[in-house]
């Protein structure tokens, strides 16, 4: 069973309270981190779409497979790149 990192997106702009092109940077690079190669990843919480699809983009080729989880949709696959 694959380890499944879980990424609450409002995390990444906690201290300000507002997500920010100019940080975009920053929340890329975090995220990258947190979710390592090959992992299972789940991006949750509030945030704008802007910086959902963003992260999305930038974790393409990174992650196995990248999910969004809301209480209101549940899980719904972003990609799945696992062969098996």
């Amino acid at each position: 069973m694959d380890d499944i990192v879980t990424i609450d997106v409002s995390t990444l702009y906690a201290e300000t309270g507002v997500a920010k092109l100019s940080d975009l940077a920053n929340y890329e690079a975090e995220v990258l981190a947190k979710a390592g190669l090959g992992s299972v990843v789940v991006l949750t919480g509030p945030g704008p779409i802007w910086l959902y699809l963003r992260l999305a983009h930038a974790l393409h080729g990174k992650v196995k497979k990248l999910s969004y989880s809301s209480p209101v949709t549940r899980e719904v696959v972003i990609f799945d790149h696992d062969p098996f």
